[in-house]
């Protein structure tokens, strides 16, 4: 995905979990702020980010932030995206392209966002057409979650407790038992991770519940991106450490 009309500025504070204060172009901004966890790792006082301003001018703030620059003591700053809206569209973008062979996916015939089954609502549905007389259709579905948090080289989830993390995972279990294909795909908005592994001291019970879903036949996958100012692409899966 691209953005458009990018501008480098200084990150300030935080007054809550939906705006931020900036310095851009000179002057002091505030800014709406495209993911609502804590990132709090991330959004410290002088970090450089990335805001992308908004054409329409009824909006009450100029610009959205969707990505910042992550200082590392002896390495060159990492930059990382937190728009919460991006892993859906980069995975649907991903899968759409025939890119989903991690998952044992070739190109889908059907793949839909957003749905419900039974008392769930997935973030994609799939279907993988049968050939008559070679095998029956495939039919699953995937959870997507953004990645922001890295620690080491090492991207973790989550970097706050999430229960609702916690019942997509069961969600999944059950599509299994109900003979769908599952899987939970973690985008990690950012490069050259070396792994991936559930965050067990920000949230125990998520990675205990991980690691029953991929013992329940759930795929767990996690794919770094390729990340600019202005762009996020999906490139190639990292291990998994559960």
């Amino acid at each position: 995905m691209t953005y458009q009309d990018i501008h480098r500025a200084v990150f300030l504070s935080r007054p809550n979990r939906f705006i931020a204060q900036v310095a851009v172009g000179g002057r002091e901004e505030t800014v709406h702020v495209k993911n609502t966890g804590r990132c709090r790792e991330l959004l410290v006082p002088g970090c450089t980010v990335y805001l992308e301003g908004s054409a329409n001018p009824a909006r009450r703030t100029k610009y959205d932030l969707v990505a910042v620059e992550k200082a590392r003591p002896g390495l060159p700053p990492l930059l990382i995206n937190i728009d919460a809206q991006a892993p859906n569209q980069v995975f649907g973008a991903w899968m759409g392209a025939g890119k989903g062979g991690p998952l044992d996916l070739p190109r889908p015939s059907l793949l839909r966002p957003e749905t419900t089954w039974g008392n769930s609502r997935f973030d994609f549905y799939w279907e993988l057409s049968g050939v008559a007389g070679n095998f029956p259709p495939r039919q699953g579905f995937v959870e997507v979650k953004g990645c922001t948090l890295e620690e080491d080289g090492l991207a973790l989830f989550p970097d706050a407790p999430t229960e609702r993390g916690v019942k997509h995972l069961r969600e999944l279990i059950a599509c299994r038992g109900a003979g769908y294909e599952a899987a939970v795909c973690f985008v990690i908005q950012m490069a050259g991770m070396r792994a991936f592994s559930p965050n067990d001291r920000t949230h125990p019970a998520f990675g205990a519940a991980l690691r029953e879903a991929a013992a329940a036949g759930v795929k767990v996958l996690a794919v770094e991106c390729a990340v600019t100012a202005d762009s996020l692409v999906m490139t190639a899966p990292v291990p998994v450490v559960l």
